[in-house]
Protein backbone atom coordinates (compact mmCIF):
# COMPACT_ATOMS: atom_id res chain seq x y z
CA UNK A 1 0.00 0.00 0.00
CA UNK A 2 2.67 2.64 0.26
CA UNK A 3 4.43 2.00 -2.66
CA UNK A 4 1.69 2.63 -4.37
CA UNK A 5 0.74 6.00 -2.06
CA UNK A 6 4.35 7.25 -3.27
CA UNK A 7 3.93 6.32 -6.64
CA UNK A 8 0.81 7.73 -6.76
CA UNK A 9 2.55 11.03 -5.46
CA UNK A 10 5.60 10.95 -7.74
CA UNK A 11 3.62 12.11 -10.93
CA UNK A 12 2.12 15.30 -9.70
CA UNK A 13 5.01 16.71 -8.38
CA UNK A 14 6.15 16.25 -11.65
CA UNK A 15 2.85 17.59 -13.22
CA UNK A 16 3.30 20.73 -10.82
CA UNK A 17 7.35 21.18 -11.80
CA UNK A 18 6.54 21.41 -15.33
CA UNK A 19 4.03 23.77 -15.48
CA UNK A 20 5.92 26.38 -13.33
CA UNK A 21 8.50 25.75 -16.18
CA UNK A 22 6.38 26.48 -18.88
CA UNK A 23 5.41 29.18 -17.02
CA UNK A 24 8.55 30.40 -16.46
CA UNK A 25 9.13 29.85 -20.26
CA UNK A 26 5.88 31.95 -21.37
CA UNK A 27 7.21 34.35 -19.33
CA UNK A 28 10.40 34.90 -20.72
CA UNK A 29 8.91 34.42 -24.20
CA UNK A 30 6.90 37.80 -23.25
CA UNK A 31 9.84 39.46 -22.02
CA UNK A 32 11.71 39.08 -24.96
CA UNK A 33 8.95 40.70 -27.48
CA UNK A 34 8.81 43.31 -25.34
CA UNK A 35 12.21 43.86 -25.26
CA UNK A 36 12.21 43.74 -28.91
CA UNK A 37 9.50 46.05 -30.02
CA UNK A 38 10.49 48.37 -26.85
CA UNK A 39 13.84 48.48 -28.53
CA UNK A 40 12.66 48.33 -32.12
CA UNK A 41 10.18 50.97 -31.86
CA UNK A 42 12.21 53.94 -30.80
CA UNK A 43 14.91 53.26 -33.59
CA UNK A 44 12.22 53.17 -36.04
CA UNK A 45 10.86 56.57 -34.95
CA UNK A 46 14.27 58.26 -34.77
CA UNK A 47 14.82 57.24 -38.24
CA UNK A 48 11.65 58.09 -39.78
CA UNK A 49 11.00 60.95 -37.40
CA UNK A 50 13.92 63.37 -39.66
CA UNK A 51 11.77 62.38 -43.23
CA UNK A 52 8.43 64.00 -41.75
CA UNK A 53 10.33 67.25 -40.14
CA UNK A 54 11.52 67.68 -43.83
CA UNK A 55 8.59 67.32 -45.35
CA UNK A 56 6.73 69.34 -43.19
CA UNK A 57 9.02 72.03 -43.60
CA UNK A 58 9.49 72.12 -47.63
CA UNK A 59 5.66 72.64 -47.27
CA UNK A 60 5.95 75.49 -44.92
CA UNK A 61 8.61 77.12 -47.10
CA UNK A 62 6.66 76.65 -50.29
CA UNK A 63 3.52 78.10 -48.68
CA UNK A 64 5.71 81.29 -47.29
CA UNK A 65 6.82 81.94 -51.28
CA UNK A 66 5.14 84.78 -52.15
CA UNK A 67 3.57 85.00 -56.38
CA UNK A 68 3.63 88.80 -56.66
CA UNK A 69 1.16 89.00 -58.95
CA UNK A 70 -0.92 86.58 -57.54
CA UNK A 71 -0.66 88.52 -54.53
CA UNK A 72 -1.68 91.61 -56.50
CA UNK A 73 -4.92 90.02 -58.00
CA UNK A 74 -5.94 89.15 -54.25
CA UNK A 75 -8.42 91.15 -53.21
CA UNK A 76 -7.45 91.06 -49.60
CA UNK A 77 -3.96 91.82 -49.60
CA UNK A 78 -1.63 94.89 -49.03
CA UNK A 79 0.04 94.49 -52.68
CA UNK A 80 -3.74 95.26 -54.15
CA UNK A 81 -4.54 98.28 -52.21
CA UNK A 82 -1.02 99.36 -52.57
CA UNK A 83 -1.50 99.02 -56.39
CA UNK A 84 -4.63 100.68 -57.13
CA UNK A 85 -3.97 103.42 -54.38
CA UNK A 86 -0.69 104.18 -56.33
CA UNK A 87 -2.34 104.03 -60.24
CA UNK A 88 -4.98 106.54 -58.29
CA UNK A 89 -2.05 108.83 -57.17
CA UNK A 90 -0.37 108.61 -61.00
CA UNK A 91 -3.73 110.24 -62.15
CA UNK A 92 -4.03 113.12 -59.75
CA UNK A 93 0.05 113.72 -60.41
CA UNK A 94 -0.95 114.72 -63.70
CA UNK A 95 -4.19 116.46 -63.07
CA UNK A 96 -2.22 118.45 -60.29
CA UNK A 97 0.36 119.35 -62.46
CA UNK A 98 -1.67 120.43 -65.30
CA UNK A 99 -3.34 122.93 -62.56
CA UNK A 100 0.10 124.20 -61.85
CA UNK A 101 -0.01 122.59 -57.95
CA UNK A 102 3.57 121.16 -57.99
CA UNK A 103 3.69 120.90 -54.47
CA UNK A 104 0.87 118.11 -54.42
CA UNK A 105 2.45 116.37 -57.55
CA UNK A 106 5.75 116.12 -55.70
CA UNK A 107 4.36 114.41 -52.55
CA UNK A 108 2.31 112.11 -54.39
CA UNK A 109 5.25 111.16 -56.86
CA UNK A 110 7.24 110.94 -53.57
CA UNK A 111 4.41 108.31 -52.10
CA UNK A 112 4.20 106.43 -55.44
CA UNK A 113 8.10 105.80 -55.16
CA UNK A 114 7.81 104.49 -51.81
CA UNK A 115 5.25 102.26 -52.73
CA UNK A 116 7.01 101.13 -56.02
CA UNK A 117 10.19 99.91 -53.30
CA UNK A 118 8.06 98.53 -50.90
CA UNK A 119 5.92 96.28 -53.94
CA UNK A 120 9.54 95.91 -55.36
CA UNK A 121 11.19 94.78 -52.32
CA UNK A 122 8.31 92.17 -51.50
CA UNK A 123 8.96 90.59 -54.86
CA UNK A 124 12.30 89.74 -54.32
CA UNK A 125 12.13 88.64 -50.79
CA UNK A 126 9.33 86.39 -52.09
CA UNK A 127 7.34 87.09 -48.38
CA UNK A 128 3.92 89.23 -48.73
CA UNK A 129 4.02 92.81 -47.32
CA UNK A 130 3.28 93.11 -43.74
CA UNK A 131 0.69 95.47 -41.78
CA UNK A 132 3.31 97.85 -40.28
CA UNK A 133 4.84 98.13 -43.68
CA UNK A 134 1.99 98.87 -45.75
CA UNK A 135 -0.16 100.66 -43.23
CA UNK A 136 1.95 104.23 -43.33
CA UNK A 137 2.38 104.06 -47.16
CA UNK A 138 -1.17 103.60 -47.58
CA UNK A 139 -2.89 106.27 -45.06
CA UNK A 140 -0.40 108.89 -46.86
CA UNK A 141 -1.53 108.10 -50.30
CA UNK A 142 -4.92 108.02 -48.58
CA UNK A 143 -4.48 111.29 -46.97
CA UNK A 144 -2.89 113.05 -50.28
CA UNK A 145 -5.69 111.60 -52.56
CA UNK A 146 -8.21 113.41 -50.26
CA UNK A 147 -6.23 116.54 -50.28
CA UNK A 148 -6.66 116.27 -54.15
CA UNK A 149 -10.06 115.80 -53.59
CA UNK A 150 -10.43 118.89 -51.80
CA UNK A 151 -8.85 120.97 -54.51
CA UNK A 152 -11.44 119.82 -56.73
CA UNK A 153 -10.28 117.12 -58.71
CA UNK A 154 -12.96 114.88 -58.83
CA UNK A 155 -13.65 112.11 -60.55
CA UNK A 156 -15.04 113.79 -63.60
CA UNK A 157 -11.87 115.89 -63.53
CA UNK A 158 -10.29 113.18 -63.69
CA UNK A 159 -11.98 111.09 -66.51
CA UNK A 160 -11.70 114.24 -68.49
CA UNK A 161 -8.06 114.48 -68.45
CA UNK A 162 -7.36 110.76 -68.94
CA UNK A 163 -9.21 110.82 -71.90
CA UNK A 164 -7.54 114.31 -73.12
CA UNK A 165 -4.25 111.77 -72.21
CA UNK A 166 -5.92 108.85 -74.45
CA UNK A 167 -6.02 110.97 -77.15
CA UNK A 168 -2.81 112.60 -77.19
CA UNK A 169 -1.42 109.40 -77.35
CA UNK A 170 -3.68 108.30 -80.12
CA UNK A 171 -2.24 111.48 -81.90
CA UNK A 172 1.16 110.52 -81.45
CA UNK A 173 0.46 106.99 -82.35
CA UNK A 174 -0.59 107.99 -85.83
CA UNK A 175 2.20 110.06 -86.19
CA UNK A 176 4.82 107.69 -85.73
CA UNK A 177 2.57 105.73 -88.16
CA UNK A 178 2.80 108.26 -90.82
CA UNK A 179 6.26 108.65 -89.98
CA UNK A 180 7.29 105.28 -90.63
CA UNK A 181 5.51 105.26 -94.05
CA UNK A 182 7.27 108.14 -94.64
CA UNK A 183 10.64 106.43 -94.19
CA UNK A 184 9.19 103.04 -96.10
CA UNK A 185 8.83 105.25 -98.89
CA UNK A 186 12.61 107.05 -98.56
CA UNK A 187 14.25 104.08 -98.55
CA UNK A 188 12.01 102.11 -100.97
CA UNK A 189 12.84 105.09 -103.39
CA UNK A 190 16.43 105.77 -102.32
CA UNK A 191 19.25 104.78 -104.00
CA UNK A 192 21.61 101.89 -102.55
CA UNK A 193 25.40 103.21 -102.48
CA UNK A 194 26.78 100.45 -104.50
CA UNK A 195 24.32 101.46 -107.27
CA UNK A 196 25.11 104.98 -107.18
CA UNK A 197 29.00 103.76 -107.64
CA UNK A 198 28.30 101.82 -110.29
CA UNK A 199 26.22 104.75 -112.12
CA UNK A 200 29.41 107.33 -111.34
CA UNK A 201 31.81 104.91 -113.16
CA UNK A 202 29.63 104.42 -116.26
CA UNK A 203 28.83 107.53 -116.31
CA UNK A 204 32.83 108.72 -116.56
CA UNK A 205 32.75 106.03 -119.73
CA UNK A 206 30.16 107.51 -121.35
CA UNK A 207 31.77 110.98 -121.21
CA UNK A 208 35.38 109.72 -121.61
CA UNK A 209 34.79 107.02 -124.02
CA UNK A 210 34.25 109.06 -127.70
CA UNK A 211 33.83 105.21 -129.50
CA UNK A 212 30.80 104.62 -126.75
CA UNK A 213 28.50 107.75 -128.25
CA UNK A 214 29.54 107.17 -131.46
CA UNK A 215 28.01 103.68 -131.26
CA UNK A 216 25.45 104.51 -129.92
CA UNK A 217 24.26 107.06 -133.05
CA UNK A 218 25.19 103.87 -135.37
CA UNK A 219 22.49 101.78 -133.93
CA UNK A 220 20.02 104.58 -133.52
CA UNK A 221 18.96 104.21 -136.61
CA UNK A 222 19.19 100.36 -136.78
CA UNK A 223 16.37 99.04 -139.00
CA UNK A 224 15.70 96.26 -136.20
CA UNK A 225 13.85 98.96 -134.03
CA UNK A 226 10.73 99.04 -136.43
CA UNK A 227 10.40 95.97 -137.49
CA UNK A 228 7.66 94.05 -136.72
CA UNK A 229 8.26 90.70 -137.25
CA UNK A 230 10.52 91.01 -134.12
CA UNK A 231 9.83 90.44 -130.88
CA UNK A 232 9.65 94.37 -128.88
CA UNK A 233 9.73 95.02 -125.66
CA UNK A 234 9.35 98.42 -123.84
CA UNK A 235 10.74 99.55 -120.58
CA UNK A 236 10.81 103.04 -118.66
CA UNK A 237 13.08 103.46 -115.47
CA UNK A 238 15.88 105.29 -114.07
CA UNK A 239 17.07 102.03 -112.12
CA UNK A 240 20.41 100.68 -114.31
CA UNK A 241 20.20 97.54 -112.57
CA UNK A 242 16.76 96.74 -112.45
CA UNK A 243 16.46 97.19 -116.19
CA UNK A 244 19.74 94.87 -116.90
CA UNK A 245 17.96 92.24 -114.69
CA UNK A 246 14.61 92.32 -116.89
CA UNK A 247 16.56 92.12 -119.68
CA UNK A 248 19.17 89.60 -118.72
CA UNK A 249 15.66 87.04 -117.52
CA UNK A 250 14.53 87.95 -120.83
CA UNK A 251 17.03 86.75 -122.88
CA UNK A 252 17.95 83.77 -120.49
CA UNK A 253 14.39 82.45 -120.84
CA UNK A 254 14.24 82.68 -125.05
CA UNK A 255 14.27 80.43 -127.21
CA UNK A 256 16.17 82.79 -130.02
CA UNK A 257 17.54 86.04 -127.51
CA UNK A 258 18.59 87.50 -131.34
CA UNK A 259 15.00 88.35 -132.60
CA UNK A 260 14.11 90.10 -128.87
CA UNK A 261 13.93 94.20 -129.45
CA UNK A 262 14.31 96.16 -125.85
CA UNK A 263 13.28 99.63 -125.96
CA UNK A 264 14.56 101.48 -122.77
CA UNK A 265 13.36 105.25 -121.68
CA UNK A 266 15.33 106.85 -118.80
CA UNK A 267 15.70 110.01 -117.88
CA UNK A 268 18.71 112.66 -118.75
CA UNK A 269 20.40 111.89 -115.32
CA UNK A 270 20.66 107.87 -116.04
CA UNK A 271 20.76 108.33 -120.08
CA UNK A 272 24.54 108.35 -120.30
CA UNK A 273 25.13 105.44 -117.70
CA UNK A 274 22.13 103.37 -119.35
CA UNK A 275 23.74 103.70 -122.85
CA UNK A 276 27.38 102.84 -121.23
CA UNK A 277 26.48 99.70 -119.60
CA UNK A 278 23.98 98.47 -122.56
CA UNK A 279 26.65 99.36 -125.30
CA UNK A 280 29.20 97.42 -123.49
CA UNK A 281 27.89 94.65 -122.61
CA UNK A 282 25.91 91.44 -124.35
CA UNK A 283 22.40 90.19 -123.57
CA UNK A 284 22.97 87.24 -126.15
CA UNK A 285 22.44 89.05 -129.22
CA UNK A 286 19.42 91.02 -128.15
CA UNK A 287 18.95 94.54 -129.61
CA UNK A 288 18.53 97.52 -127.02
CA UNK A 289 17.73 100.69 -127.57
CA UNK A 290 18.08 103.52 -124.54
CA UNK A 291 16.56 106.83 -125.17
CA UNK A 292 16.62 110.33 -123.29
CA UNK A 293 12.79 111.19 -121.85
CA UNK A 294 14.12 115.03 -122.38
CA UNK A 295 14.52 114.45 -126.41
CA UNK A 296 10.77 113.76 -126.29
CA UNK A 297 9.72 117.78 -127.17
CA UNK A 298 6.52 116.50 -128.12
CA UNK A 299 5.44 115.43 -124.83
CA UNK A 300 5.04 118.99 -123.16
CA UNK A 301 2.60 120.86 -121.13
CA UNK A 302 0.38 121.54 -124.08
CA UNK A 303 -0.33 118.13 -124.98
CA UNK A 304 -0.32 116.00 -121.73
CA UNK A 305 -2.14 117.09 -118.87
CA UNK A 306 0.43 115.40 -116.39
CA UNK A 307 3.17 117.39 -117.61
CA UNK A 308 1.29 120.56 -117.44
CA UNK A 309 0.73 119.29 -113.43
CA UNK A 310 4.44 118.86 -113.31
CA UNK A 311 4.82 122.88 -113.60
CA UNK A 312 2.23 124.36 -111.51
CA UNK A 313 3.96 125.23 -108.05
CA UNK A 314 0.90 123.68 -106.13
CA UNK A 315 1.38 120.08 -107.31
CA UNK A 316 5.18 121.01 -107.07
CA UNK A 317 4.77 122.19 -103.12
CA UNK A 318 2.28 118.93 -102.52
CA UNK A 319 4.95 116.01 -103.86
CA UNK A 320 8.11 117.26 -103.54
CA UNK A 321 7.92 119.08 -100.43
CA UNK A 322 5.51 117.55 -98.90
CA UNK A 323 2.16 118.72 -96.71
CA UNK A 324 1.90 119.05 -93.20
CA UNK A 325 -1.27 118.03 -92.89
CA UNK A 326 -1.79 114.73 -90.95
CA UNK A 327 -4.71 114.10 -92.14
CA UNK A 328 -3.26 113.29 -95.77
CA UNK A 329 -1.77 109.91 -96.21
CA UNK A 330 2.03 110.34 -97.16
CA UNK A 331 1.61 107.66 -100.08
CA UNK A 332 -0.32 110.52 -102.09
CA UNK A 333 2.56 112.19 -102.06
CA UNK A 334 4.43 110.26 -103.31
CA UNK A 335 6.49 111.94 -106.29
CA UNK A 336 6.73 108.61 -108.43
CA UNK A 337 2.85 109.17 -108.93
CA UNK A 338 3.37 112.83 -110.77
CA UNK A 339 6.32 110.96 -112.75
CA UNK A 340 6.93 111.71 -116.72
CA UNK A 341 8.77 108.30 -116.59
CA UNK A 342 5.61 106.35 -114.57
CA UNK A 343 3.74 108.08 -116.61
CA UNK A 344 5.14 107.10 -120.28
CA UNK A 345 3.06 103.95 -120.55
CA UNK A 346 0.09 105.96 -121.67
CA UNK A 347 2.37 107.45 -124.91
CA UNK A 348 3.80 104.60 -126.49
CA UNK A 349 1.95 104.56 -130.07
CA UNK A 350 3.24 108.11 -130.05
CA UNK A 351 7.11 106.72 -128.78
CA UNK A 352 6.74 103.58 -131.26
CA UNK A 353 5.14 105.04 -133.93
CA UNK A 354 5.89 102.25 -136.39
CA UNK A 355 5.42 99.40 -134.15
CA UNK A 356 2.28 96.93 -134.02
CA UNK A 357 2.49 95.06 -130.96
CA UNK A 358 4.48 95.18 -127.96
CA UNK A 359 4.67 93.87 -124.79
CA UNK A 360 5.14 96.89 -121.47
CA UNK A 361 7.97 95.44 -118.52
CA UNK A 362 7.69 97.35 -115.15
CA UNK A 363 11.50 97.84 -114.21
CA UNK A 364 10.95 95.46 -110.74
CA UNK A 365 9.85 92.09 -112.58
CA UNK A 366 11.47 89.20 -113.11
CA UNK A 367 10.97 86.77 -116.03
CA UNK A 368 11.61 83.10 -115.69
CA UNK A 369 9.77 81.86 -118.83
CA UNK A 370 9.87 82.44 -122.49
CA UNK A 371 7.54 85.39 -123.54
CA UNK A 372 7.50 85.47 -127.16
CA UNK A 373 4.27 83.39 -127.08
CA UNK A 374 2.28 86.48 -126.19
CA UNK A 375 2.85 88.00 -129.58
CA UNK A 376 0.42 85.77 -130.86
CA UNK A 377 -2.31 86.02 -128.13
CA UNK A 378 -5.79 86.58 -129.47
CA UNK A 379 -7.07 89.94 -127.51
CA UNK A 380 -10.26 89.97 -130.12
CA UNK A 381 -9.58 93.10 -130.74
CA UNK A 382 -9.04 94.39 -127.44
CA UNK A 383 -6.06 96.95 -126.90
CA UNK A 384 -4.35 95.46 -123.73
CA UNK A 385 -3.87 92.18 -122.56
CA UNK A 386 -3.39 91.99 -118.85
CA UNK A 387 -3.34 89.51 -116.05
CA UNK A 388 -6.78 90.25 -113.68
CA UNK A 389 -6.42 90.60 -109.85
CA UNK A 390 -9.83 90.46 -108.92
CA UNK A 391 -9.59 87.20 -107.17
CA UNK A 392 -10.08 89.31 -103.83
CA UNK A 393 -12.58 91.98 -103.20
CA UNK A 394 -10.34 95.07 -103.15
CA UNK A 395 -9.08 94.86 -106.62
CA UNK A 396 -12.03 95.93 -107.84
CA UNK A 397 -13.20 99.20 -109.11
CA UNK A 398 -14.99 100.84 -106.64
CA UNK A 399 -11.68 100.20 -104.48
CA UNK A 400 -9.69 102.69 -107.28
CA UNK A 401 -12.25 105.12 -107.88
CA UNK A 402 -14.63 107.27 -106.32
CA UNK A 403 -17.95 106.59 -107.34
CA UNK A 404 -19.79 108.77 -105.59
CA UNK A 405 -18.95 111.30 -108.60
CA UNK A 406 -21.66 111.26 -111.00
CA UNK A 407 -19.69 110.88 -114.37
CA UNK A 408 -18.10 107.78 -112.66
CA UNK A 409 -21.10 105.73 -111.40
CA UNK A 410 -23.00 106.70 -114.50
CA UNK A 411 -20.51 105.36 -116.89
CA UNK A 412 -18.66 102.30 -115.12
CA UNK A 413 -19.41 99.31 -113.08
CA UNK A 414 -18.29 99.29 -109.06
CA UNK A 415 -17.61 95.59 -109.67
CA UNK A 416 -15.66 95.53 -112.61
CA UNK A 417 -12.35 93.51 -112.48
CA UNK A 418 -9.51 95.08 -111.66
CA UNK A 419 -6.04 94.17 -113.35
CA UNK A 420 -2.57 94.85 -112.87
CA UNK A 421 0.35 96.53 -114.87
CA UNK A 422 3.71 95.12 -115.02
CA UNK A 423 3.16 93.19 -117.91
CA UNK A 424 0.97 94.16 -120.51
CA UNK A 425 0.30 93.34 -124.04
CA UNK A 426 -0.59 96.54 -126.13
CA UNK A 427 -1.79 95.64 -129.78
CA UNK A 428 -0.78 99.39 -130.92
CA UNK A 429 -3.10 99.69 -133.90
CA UNK A 430 -6.36 98.95 -131.46
CA UNK A 431 -4.72 101.27 -129.58
CA UNK A 432 -4.54 104.23 -131.59
CA UNK A 433 -7.81 102.92 -133.25
CA UNK A 434 -9.95 103.62 -130.40
CA UNK A 435 -7.78 106.66 -129.08
CA UNK A 436 -6.88 105.24 -125.81
CA UNK A 437 -4.14 108.19 -124.94
CA UNK A 438 -6.91 111.02 -125.74
CA UNK A 439 -9.37 108.75 -122.53
CA UNK A 440 -6.00 108.94 -120.54
CA UNK A 441 -5.81 112.52 -121.33
CA UNK A 442 -9.68 113.52 -120.77
CA UNK A 443 -9.53 111.44 -117.18
CA UNK A 444 -6.51 113.38 -116.09
CA UNK A 445 -7.99 116.61 -117.08
CA UNK A 446 -11.36 115.54 -114.63
CA UNK A 447 -9.06 114.58 -111.92
CA UNK A 448 -7.07 118.03 -111.55
CA UNK A 449 -8.67 118.27 -107.68
CA UNK A 450 -8.45 114.16 -106.92
CA UNK A 451 -11.82 114.01 -106.86
CA UNK A 452 -12.32 110.66 -108.55
CA UNK A 453 -8.68 108.97 -107.75
CA UNK A 454 -6.05 109.94 -105.45
CA UNK A 455 -2.16 108.36 -106.49
CA UNK A 456 -0.62 105.82 -109.21
CA UNK A 457 -0.97 105.47 -113.04
CA UNK A 458 -3.30 102.13 -111.94
CA UNK A 459 -6.84 104.28 -111.85
CA UNK A 460 -6.32 106.00 -114.90
CA UNK A 461 -5.53 103.45 -116.73
CA UNK A 462 -8.64 101.01 -115.30
CA UNK A 463 -10.59 104.10 -117.31
CA UNK A 464 -8.39 104.67 -120.42
CA UNK A 465 -8.63 100.88 -120.58
CA UNK A 466 -12.00 99.89 -119.23
CA UNK A 467 -13.58 97.75 -122.04
CA UNK A 468 -10.58 97.08 -124.23
CA UNK A 469 -8.31 94.98 -121.80
CA UNK A 470 -8.32 91.07 -122.54
CA UNK A 471 -7.81 88.92 -119.22
CA UNK A 472 -4.19 87.00 -119.71
CA UNK A 473 -3.69 83.65 -117.94
CA UNK A 474 -2.55 84.16 -114.12
CA UNK A 475 0.11 82.56 -114.58
CA UNK A 476 1.77 85.05 -117.04
CA UNK A 477 1.76 87.40 -114.48
CA UNK A 478 2.38 87.03 -110.62
CA UNK A 479 1.94 90.22 -108.43
CA UNK A 480 2.90 90.63 -104.78
CA UNK A 481 6.89 89.90 -104.12
CA UNK A 482 7.52 93.41 -102.50
CA UNK A 483 5.13 93.29 -99.61
CA UNK A 484 3.57 89.82 -99.46
CA UNK A 485 5.46 87.14 -97.50
CA UNK A 486 3.25 84.16 -98.12
CA UNK A 487 2.68 83.60 -102.09
CA UNK A 488 2.66 79.60 -102.78
CA UNK A 489 5.94 78.50 -103.96
CA UNK A 490 4.11 76.64 -106.69
CA UNK A 491 2.70 79.78 -108.15
CA UNK A 492 5.91 81.64 -107.84
CA UNK A 493 7.60 78.44 -110.10
CA UNK A 494 4.63 78.67 -112.54
CA UNK A 495 4.69 82.38 -112.98
CA UNK A 496 6.46 83.39 -116.37
CA UNK A 497 6.76 86.64 -114.58
CA UNK A 498 7.47 87.40 -111.25
CA UNK A 499 7.04 90.98 -109.80
CA UNK A 500 8.12 92.28 -106.81
CA UNK A 501 5.62 95.49 -106.40
CA UNK A 502 5.44 97.05 -103.05
CA UNK A 503 8.15 98.86 -101.59
CA UNK A 504 10.27 95.94 -100.64
CA UNK A 505 12.23 95.95 -103.74
CA UNK A 506 14.95 93.24 -104.16
CA UNK A 507 17.38 95.75 -104.78
CA UNK A 508 16.92 97.22 -101.44
CA UNK A 509 18.73 95.78 -97.63
CA UNK A 510 14.43 95.32 -96.42
CA UNK A 511 13.57 92.99 -99.51
CA UNK A 512 12.40 90.47 -98.63
CA UNK A 513 14.89 87.33 -98.18
CA UNK A 514 13.05 84.56 -99.29
CA UNK A 515 11.91 86.52 -102.60
CA UNK A 516 15.46 88.07 -103.15
CA UNK A 517 17.38 85.30 -104.88
CA UNK A 518 14.85 84.97 -107.86
CA UNK A 519 16.19 88.55 -108.72
CA UNK A 520 20.07 88.08 -108.02
CA UNK A 521 20.33 85.50 -109.82
CA UNK A 522 20.32 87.34 -113.52
CA UNK A 523 22.60 90.36 -111.79
CA UNK A 524 26.09 90.01 -113.36
CA UNK A 525 28.51 89.76 -110.13
CA UNK A 526 31.39 88.54 -111.93
CA UNK A 527 31.35 92.34 -113.95
CA UNK A 528 34.36 94.46 -112.26
CA UNK A 529 32.47 97.41 -111.42
CA UNK A 530 29.51 95.66 -109.45
CA UNK A 531 32.79 93.58 -107.96
CA UNK A 532 34.08 97.30 -107.24
CA UNK A 533 31.03 98.48 -106.28
CA UNK A 534 29.91 95.80 -103.86
CA UNK A 535 33.61 95.46 -101.96
CA UNK A 536 33.67 98.98 -102.01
Amino acid sequence: MRRRTVDYRRPVRRWFSSWIWGLLGLISVVGFVLFVVVHHHPHEDRDEQPILDKSELLEQVTHKRLNITEEISSANSYARQLTEQMTLAKAYVIIAKEHNNFRLAWELSQKIRSCQFLLSKAAMREEPITLDEAEPIIKGLSSLIFKALDAHYDIATTMMTMKSHIQALEERANAATVQSTVFGQLAAAALPKNLHCLHVKLVADWLRKKPLQELADEKRNSLRLVDNNLYHFCIFSDNLLAVSVVINSTVCNADHPKQLIFHIVTNGVTYGAMQAWFLSNDFKGSTIEVQNIEDFTWLNAFYSPIAKQLLEMDSRAYYFKGSQDMKIDPKFQNPKHISLLNHLRFYVPEIYPQLEKIVFLDDDVVVQKELTPLFSLDLHGNVNGAVETCLEAFHRYYKYLNFSNPIISSMFDPQACGWAFGLNVFDLIAWRKANVTARYHYWQQQNVDQSIWKLGTLPPGLLAFYGLTEPLDRRWHVLGLGYDLNIDNRLIESAAVIHFNGNMKPWLKLAIAQYKPLWERYVNLTHPYLQDCVTS
